[in-house]
């Protein structure tokens, strides 16, 4: 149950008119409001032009469920890196379900190369040697390519995340990708995305249940202790905390 954005496909480039400064004033207006009103307005601001980045993780289906809850047919993409946990996976069908999403809602997007083929020409084991160039491959050029057909993405990272993600803004101006970042759990707390996955019954993915926090491919995340930074999983033993989604240009 998936339309596929995978390799080769190319998205029309459009325009957006909105000022930098303009959304963050916007965004500023939502500070003392509840992630719904916010969603409520930038989906029906952007109407057919705006979709949801979702990973699977716990920000990210709870972003589903209040998406769905205003308006069911704005559609969401997983950046599939073909190598993803089974657990992912597991999550995506079971969302899928529970939500009764289209096949046209729910955007596969993957990398121009293949595992075999990116082995080939950079090397076995890229994401062990050199993790930054197999993020651009796998995630940020993938990215790339689907953005382009939206003015404005939702996504679920938060300020208490990383330091990398401590001003975050509710709405902001994405200069890497060239749209509209809504961001409308930035103010949340852990605590509050679990407080709301009980309530709603929600489902997310296992791994949290087993120390993972934050859950990217299978060869670069692992569990976190007690204490540490709740993305201490991703990419341990490198100077690295994000895949580059989330940083500016």
């Amino acid at each position: 149950m998936k339309v596929w954005m995978g390799r080769g496909v190319s998205v029309e480039n459009r325009e957006h008119s909105t000022s930098a400064e303009e959304l963050a004033v916007w965004g500023e207006s939502f500070e003392a409001k509840q992630p719904q009103e916010l969603l409520a307005a930038v989906i029906e601001r952007y109407t057919t032009k705006i979709v949801l980045a979702c990973s699977f993780g716990a920000e990210d289906v709870v972003l589903v469920d209040m998406v769905h809850r205003i308006n069911p047919s704005v559609p969401l993409f997983y950046l599939d890196t073909d190598f993803l946990f089974p657990e992912t996976y597991a999550t995506r069908d079971r969302v899928i379900e529970r939500y009764g999403l289209q096949p046209r809602q729910v955007i596969q997007v993957k990398s121009m190369l293949t595992p075999k083929q990116q082995a080939a020409q950079h090397g076995d084991a890229l994401w062990a040697s050199h993790p930054d160039q197999c993020c651009e491959l796998r995630k940020v050029e993938p990215l790339r390519r689907v953005l382009k057909g939206f003015d404005a993405w939702i996504t679920g990272i938060r300020r208490d995340q990383s330091p990398t993600r401590a001003n975050a803004k509710l709405i902001e101006w994405d200069r890497k990708f060239q749209l509209a970042k809504v961001n409308p759990l930035a103010k949340w707390t852990s605590e509050d995305v679990w407080t709301y996955i009980r309530v709603h019954e929600v489902p997310y993915n296992e791994l949290h249940d087993r120390g993972y926090p934050s859950i990217g491919c299978t060869y670069c995340t692992s569990p976190v202790m007690p204490g540490e930074d709740s993305r201490a999983g991703r990419w341990k033993n490198f100077a690295k905390t994000e895949c580059g989604l989330h940083k500016a240009s």
